[in-house]
Parts: structure tokens; C-alpha cells; sequence
């Protein structure tokens, strides 16, 4: 059954509520708690306490007498008027003081304070709270700084970063490199006629540096920094993004030379379409027209320079890219073998390490690793370091950080049957060994069957020797034959199949079918693309742009592709049965081997076969 809410009361309903207490406290409370405490006592005992000498004070009004109690000023006695021509003499017999006012009435202006200035104070108080509460609840939006940018603004002092922080993109400070030196240098450039781009678009994949960069460029420049990332200027009010917009260039404009950032520029700068209701009006095309109105409108040569980072440039406005807005494209990609080792020391300068670091290696492992994947495993790798108890990270900490990133942690708790355990062995070997029998394939750096956070029962893992950016057909026909060779050496080994080869699966079937639509490597098709290009730095693919019978033909030509390299696995595995059993027998019981220990095995068990019957025996 569906729960049904109750409806939020109106802010004015809770106004009047609190209007009506501070009225009833105004009423009750407030005269109660300035009045002393009165008792009522007759008149005769009035008299007695007077001929006593017990009476201190007594006030004689109009309707009725007031008195109190030597050494007790705080407890008020009260009792009726009485027609007594003899009272003040009593009185003056018994030396009591009646000219002395014990309660004094309250001035006029004490009055009014307490009349209306408190309550309507008190009112105005819980609206503020009541008000505040609500904005709050609706994002943080005061109604007093929409049209506000928001901006942060860091100084170079505060930022502290500069070029040298950055590392594994010198094409990218190349090119920054010049915009630094005009907002130093702005005479040189204007003498010669030449003004500077308005603007610069960061594109890249996550992870890259784009932001760091910008504050980079900032830091080095020694100029003021405005970063807003670009969800800040939707708003739920029409027309507030475009505010902040202008608000924004307008303390720019103030505070040039100056740079701005603005982050993930894709959420607002979205191509435009007329795919809208007629009379619409969309409030992220009227921020974005604001943007390129605003662009348009100031001077370069002020030194107001204009940063933008998106990892979706396909998706830009064409009116946002052309020159005279950002006139600059820079790719901040992922870095090569030299960059990442460069960024490791970056990284690992705040980290206290043993000497005999291999960074080579570890960067070589974590091959399409981003920068902040390398932050990462820089810190997993001290986080393991404190876990063991030692003071410094060593080598293994980082190779270990590595895999951690890659295929997550291991999984202890995660115990394996011996059954399971043994065909998770046959599994890995399987792949590691049709890896190993071919010519074009990465040489195998670890084999482990420790399940891991990621899911994975065991990897195998291959490092490239040599950093490259083209592959061949055979190459990708050669890793197709590797990912089928875990399952292949289930079928042969015990007859049967299991779910462990799924991921491997789903990478040979993506792969064969990209040979077919992207990369033309089949002769019945040759150089035709089918697939629409999708997102360059976000992975995954466009649609396909081709009628039903072609797409019928690519799945059966990619099923033949994937069926053509399962077969050679299984033959590749059936050659080399005995040393496939050892192979696994030597997993199995150490459950990781280094592709060091994996050679020495292969080599001797090839070494063993090649030998006549009678020398093996």
C-alpha cells in the first residue's frame, strides 16, 4: 500500500502560530513575571503586625494597602482599605515608613519594550530561523545572492601550485606555458598587433590534471583564480543562471588580469536544438547565450583569460568553440610510460620510501593508468606500508597497490572449494599459457587465484615491454585467443564449463566486433566504419548506423571470430598438456607465481618433452 504524505504547511502558518504565543505570552506571562509575589492577609492582621513592630514598609493605595515584613523585602502582603482616621498615627506610633514606595509602577517606555518591541523582536527572530530552515531544505539558495556567481576565488599564495607540480603533460604547460607568459609580459605581444585567445578548452578523460592545470596557470601567472564548476549556474529560478554568468565576468573584469575556470563546461554548453516546445523557454540555452554573449564582450587584452575542462567536447555548442571564444583546444590525454613514471615522482616525493624503487616497472604495470590513478596507488601503497607495520614503502607495496586499483583488494574471507580452487588454476594457466605460445602477446608478469573485492576469482596479468599505440590484427587476434583460453582449458581439462569466464567473454566479443565495425580488419567488409562514434574520453560506443541484414552479418561474422581463436586456444592447449597439469599443480599450491617463475616452468617442462622416451626416464 502506498504511503500517503501529508502536505507541507505554509510558511505563514507557522507565523501565525508563533504570533499568537508571544501575544498570549505578552498577555499572562510577561506581567506575571515582573510582579512580586502578593499574599492576601485581613486587615486585623494588618494591625496586629503594625502594634507588633514586625511591618517594614506599607504603601497605601486608593483600593487596597501593601506592606512588608522587616528583613523580608521581597514577600508583598496585601488587604483591604478600611475607613481608619487613626491608621497613620498608628503607623507613626509604631515608626513604620509609609512614604517609600513598595511597588513601582512601570515606565512608559518600559512598557513599549515590553509590549511590542520583545514580541515583535521575538517574531522576527523565529521567521529568520523558519525562513533560513526552509532555504536549507531547498538547496542552500538565499534570495538575497541569486545572481550571484559563487565563484571561489584562490590566490596564488593560497593555491601554491605551479607547473612543476604538474606532471606527464609537457604538450599541455607547452601550450599554457604561452598564456602565462602574456598575462607576465601583456607589452610584447600588443606591440607587435598580436592579442592573446580568449579562451582555452581542457579536454581529456577523468583523471588527467584539467583542473589541476588551470590552477597552475594561475599560480605561475600570480594572478587571482576564479573556479565554478558549471552545475553551479542551473538554478531553479528562470533566468538566475544567466545572472551568475554576468556576475561572474563582471568581478572578473574588476580584478583583471585574472584567470577563469569553469569546470565541466559540458552542463551548460550542450549543443542547442529546436527540439523544444514552441514559445519554450530553456534556462541552460539562456545561461549558455549569456556565456557567449559575455565572451563576445570583453576585451582580451585586459588579461582576463578564459579556462574550460569537459571530458565531453563532443557534446560542446559550435557557437562555444569557435575562434574568438575558445580559440584553443588543448588534449590533456593519459600519460605515456615517460609520463606516469614522471608523475610517480611527483607523487611519491611526500612519501618515505626505501631506496631501491623500481618506478619503471611500476609505471609499465599500470599501463592507461590516469594521474589520479597514480595518486591513488601512491597512497594505497603507504596505506599498506602503515598496515604491515613498516615505517617506508617498499617495492612490493607498490606493485600490490597497483593490483589493488586494477582488481581491487584481495579477499580473504573468500575461502574456495579445492574443487573451485583447481579449476580457477587450470583457468589462469589457460590463459597465461596460450599468452605465452604466441608470438605477438604481452608477456605474462603474474598469475595469482586470490579472489579479489572486484569479483575476480584470479587474473592473469601482462605487461607490454614497449610502449606502443597501434595494434595489428594479429595482435588483436592473438589477445581474443588469450581471453578464450580460460575457458578452454576448463572444456579440456574437465569436460565441462563454468560462469568464471563471463568478463572474458564479454572483452572478446567487444573486441571482435570492433575489428568488423571500427578498425576494417575483415576482407568482406574492408574499410566501412558502422559504428557511430560515441564518447572518446567516457568509453562506450555510439549506435549502429547500418540496416538489419548487415548487423545480422556482423553478429555471425564476429561469432566466427571468436569461435576461429577458441578453437586455436584449445589446440594451443592440447599440444601442451603436460605442462599445462604442471603448470596448474605449481599455481595451485602457491597460489601466486610471478611470470619470472612461470617461464622457468615452461621452459623446463618444453625442454623435458623434447627429450627421447628413454633420457626422460
Amino acid at each position: 500500500m502506498k504511503e500517503v504524505k501529508s502536505p507541507r504547511k505554509p510558511l505563514l502558518f507557522y507565523y501565525a502560530i508563533v504570533m499568537v504565543v508571544l501575544m498570549l505570552l505578552n498577555a499572562f506571562v510577561f506581567p506575571m513575571l515582573l510582579r512580586p509575589r502578593m499574599t492576601e492577609v485581613s486587615y486585623k492582621s494588618f494591625l496586629d503586625k503594625v502594634d507588633e513592630g514586625s511591618v517594614g514598609l506599607v504603601q497605601i493605595e486608593s483600593s487596597r494597602i501593601l506592606f512588608t515584613e522587616k528583613g523580608d523585602d521581597k514577600q508583598v502582603y496585601e488587604t483591604g482599605v478600611v475607613d481608619d482616621p487613626g491608621l497613620v498615627d498608628r503607623l507613626n506610633k509604631a515608626g513604620v515608613d509609609f512614604t517609600s514606595p513598595i511597588v513601582r509602577e512601570a515606565s512608559p517606555l518600559m512598557n513599549f519594550l515590553i509590549s511590542w518591541v520583545i514580541p515583535i523582536a521575538l517574531f522576527v527572530a523565529a521567521g529568520q530561523y523558519l525562513s533560513r530552515n526552509l532555504m536549507q531544505r531547498m538547496g542552500g539558495t538565499n534570495a538575497m545572492q541569486l545572481g550571484k556567481s559563487n565563484a571561489k576565488i584562490y590566490i596564488e599564495s593560497k593555491t601554491g601550485i605551479k607547473f612543476d607540480d604538474v606532471a606527464g603533460q609537457d604538450e599541455a604547460k607547452e601550450a599554457l606555458g604561452e598564456i602565462v607568459d602574456f598575462l607576465h609580459n601583456p607589452g610584447k605581444y600588443t606591440e607587435i598587433g598580436a592579442v592573446m585567445p580568449k579562451g582555452a578548452l581542457l579536454v581529456g578523460p577523468p583523471g588527467t590534471g584539467k583542473t589541476l592545470l588551470a590552477k597552475a596557470v594561475a599560480g605561475e601567472a600570480n594572478v587571482p583564480f576564479f573556479s565554478i564548476s558549471g552545475s553551479e549556474f542551473v538554478e531553479m529560478f528562470v533566468g538566475m543562471g544567466a545572472a551568475k554568468v554576468r556576475d561572474l565576468f563582471k568581478q572578473a573584469g574588476e580584478k583583471a588580469p585574472c584567470i577563469v575556470f569553469i569546470d565541466e563546461i559540458d552542463t551548460i554548453g550542450k549543443r542547442r536544438d529546436s527540439g523544444g516546445l514552441p514559445g519554450s523557454n530553456d534556462e541552460r540555452e539562456q545561461t549558455l547565450n549569456q556565456l557567449l554573449s559575455e565572451m563576445d564582450g570583453f576585451d582580451a587584452r585586459k588579461g582576463v583569460v578564459i579556462l574550460a575542462a569537459t571530458n565531453r567536447p563532443e557534446v560542446l555548442d559550435p557557437a562555444l568553440l569557435r575562434p574568438g571564444r575558445f580559440d584553443r583546444r588543448i588534449p590533456v590525454e593519459l600519460p605515456d610510460l615517460t609520463g606516469r613514471v614522471a608523475i610517480l615522482k611527483v607523487h611519491l616525493k611526500k612519501i618515505k620510501t626505501e631506496t631501491n624503487i623500481n618506478l619503471e616497472s611500476v609505471a609499465r604495470t599500470a599501463a592507461g593508468a590516469s594521474g589520479a590513478d597514480l595518486a591513488n596507488i601512491i597512497n594505497e601503497a603507504a596505506l599498506r606500508a602503515v598496515r604491515e607495520g613498516r615505517r617506508s614503502v617498499t617495492q612490493s607495496d607498490l606493485e600490490e597497490s597497483v593490483e589493488t586499483v586494477i582488481a581491487g583488494a584481495q579477499q580473504k574471507s573468500r575461502v574456495l572449494s579445492d574443487r573451485e580452487k583447481n579449476i580457477v588454476a587450470y583457468h589462469e594457466i589457460g590463459h597465461a599459457l596460450v599468452a605465452a605460445s604466441q608470438t605477438h602477446s604481452a608477456p605474462v608478469h603474474k598469475i595469482t587465484i586470490i579472489p579479489r573485492t572486484s569479483g575476480a576469482l584470479g587474473y592473469t596479468l601482462q605487461v607490454e615491454q614497449d610502449e606502443h599505440f597501434l595494434v595489428t590484427k594479429e595482435e588483436m587476434e592473438n589477445k581474443i585467443a588469450t581471453l578464450t583460453g580460460g575457458r578452454s582449458a576448463e572444456e579440456i581439462v574437465f569436460g565441462s564449463v563454468t560462469t568464471g569466464a563471463s568478463n572474458d567473454i564479454e572483452q572478446a566479443t567487444k573486441l571482435a566486433r570492433a575489428m568488423i565495425t571500427r578498425f576494417g580488419m575483415t576482407e568482406e567488409f574492408g574499410m566501412v566504419g558502422f559504428e557511430q562514434e560515441g564518447s572518446r574520453y567516457l568509453g562506450g560506443g555510439g549506435g549502429m548506423a547500418c540496416s538489419d541484414e548487415t548487423s545480422s552479418r556482423i553478429d555471425e561474422m564476429t561469432v566466427a571470430i571468436v569461435h576461429k581463436q577458441h578453437e586455436r586456444a584449445r589446440a594451443i592447449l592440447r599440444e601442451k598438456m603436460s605442462v599445462l597439469h604442471s603448470l596448474a599443480k605449481h599455481l595451485y599450491e602457491k597460489e601466486t607465481i610471478t611470470g619470472e617463475e612461470f617461464m622457468q616452468i615452461l621452459e623446463k617442462e618444453e625442454a623435458m618433452c623434447m627429450l627421447p622416451a628413454e633420457d626422460k626416464a
